[in-house]
């Protein structure tokens, strides 16, 4: 491990994460992330999984916000004491 990756690489109690870990780590995103767990190639740099994490997430984002707005439009078309309305409230919870 490098040293400047060495010194990088400690979390907030100090301890730190090692090449194997970090392999690991990278390995369990891999087989989460699904435009990375479909491809044909098994060997995908730990960059690449990273970045498509970030994608993954961004993704994931906007989808919560998408859905967050078009429940709020449905509960504003429904009458506030419905049994409708209720259904929806307890969703944004």
């Amino acid at each position: 491990m490098s040293s400047r990756r060495s010194s990088r690489s400690r979390n907030s109690s100090g301890a730190q994460i090692s090449d194997d870990q970090i392999s690991d780590l990278v390995s369990k995103l891999q087989r989460l992330i699904p435009e990375i767990r479909n491809t044909r190639s098994h060997k995908v740099s730990a960059s690449k999984v990273l970045q498509e994490t970030c994608n993954y997430i961004r993704n994931l984002h906007r989808e919560v916000d998408d859905l967050s707005e078009r429940l709020s439009q449905l509960l504003a078309a429904t009458e506030n004491d419905s049994a409708e309305a209720a259904i929806i409230r307890s969703l944004f919870m």
